[in-house]
């Protein structure tokens, strides 16, 4: 067994030195597209300062015979576009494949400066992250990357949500987990051939009115998902990384897509995927707190003083436990809004309207 002294170390010489803490950056939506894709990749430049992070997809969506075009069109991409603040990562070809050790190899050696995540797709164990984990500093050292590429997995199968703790805690590099929901299902043996959201089926009814009677009763349908996103960000949570919720399949169904975001966000994931240009502003909304909630979470923060004790406010009584929900709100509103200029004046105009 390795000595915890030992977690911060590089795992090859030359490497750099492991993260101690994950830096939050702004992650709202992970805009995927395919770098094979020569139209999706000329759109690229203009997309990139629209978005908190865009995604070269390697895996999924691609088909066999345009994966290496996929690989090659992503370095060209990363070495001729000015990101800005935008962040680049890439979901490399499952670990499983004939492709995810070259997708690997050739995108830290050419754009391993330019990378700053590395998504890994169907994680099952701690097992999973510790050979991406090596092999990257390996990598890091033959290219001289000057900072570490972080890892962020997917959760996508039963045995990956069985061993989700062990999975946040693998390596210093683990940036954070998103829920695959499609693959997941088809593990589990689910019944539905939805990619993401609810399913009509899965609901409950309320109790007959009169016993004798067969009247209609009002049904309620339920979230699928509810369980999986708890227990991911509660790992994340205890191991200080960052949850998100991953794809909604339905593009046109932009109203379920902002309800399953939003149940995602109250839940304390950070952001989800995009995959069409209509589920970016979506994720902007739903993933930025509303400037009201800004504003009254500053107003509790304010009237708590040192934070000990509680006081009334409006009828509602705030102790040290609202003023630590308070915080989280406002802390990822400053965060956001640093930026967002646009999302940082609607912060500030709810903050002055309410003390006027």
């Amino acid at each position: 067994m390795r000595s915890a002294k030992d977690f911060f170390r590089p795992l090859a010489v030359g490497a750099p030195a492991p993260v101690r803490e994950v830096p939050f950056r702004p992650s709202r939506m992970i805009h995927f597209f395919d770098p094979s894709n020569e139209k999706m990749a000329a759109k690229v430049p203009a997309i990139a300062p629209t978005v908190d992070v865009l995604l070269g997809n390697l895996e999924d969506a691609v088909a066999a015979d345009r994966k290496e075009a996929a690989r090659a069109g992503l370095v060209a991409i990363g070495k001729s576009t000015d990101f800005g603040d935008t962040q680049l990562w890439t979901r490399v070809n499952s670990l499983d494949s004939p492709w995810a050790l070259d997708d690997l190899i050739t995108l830290v050696t050419e754009i391993g400066d330019r990378l700053d995540v590395v998504m890994v797709p169907k994680v099952e164990g701690a097992e999973d992250i510790h050979y991406v984990d090596r092999l990257l500093a390996q990598l890091e050292a033959r290219a001289g990357v000057r900072r570490p590429i972080l890892v962020h997995a997917i959760l996508e199968t039963a045995t990956g949500v069985a061993n989700v703790e062990e999975i946040a805690g693998a390596s210093p590099r683990m940036q954070g987990i998103s829920l695959g929901p499609a693959d997941l299902a088809a593990s589990r043996r689910m019944k539905t051939t939805r990619v993401g959201g609810g399913h009509p089926g899965y609901l409950v009814r309320e109790d007959p009115k009169d016993p004798d009677v067969e009247l209609p009763r009002l049904t309620y349908q339920q979230d699928l998902w509810h369980y999986t996103i708890a227990r991911m960000v509660d790992a994340c949570a205890a191991h200080g990384i960052l949850p998100y919720y991953g794809p909604f399949g339905d593009i046109k169904d932009t109203t379920a897509c902002e309800d399953q975001f939003r149940n995602a966000f109250l839940l304390g994931c950070v952001g989800a995927w995009s995959l069409h240009p209509v589920q970016i502003d979506i994720a902007r909304r739903v993933f930025s707190p509303a400037p009201a909630d800004v504003a009254w979470a500053r107003r509790v923060i304010e009237a708590m003083g040192d934070g000990t004790g509680a006081v009334m406010l409006d009828g509602k009584m705030q102790d040290d436990a609202t003023v630590k929900q308070c915080k989280v709100v406002v802390d990822l509103a400053e965060a956001l809004a640093a930026r967002d200029p646009g999302l940082a004046e609607a912060y500030e105009a709810a903050w002055k309207e309410q003390n006027r």
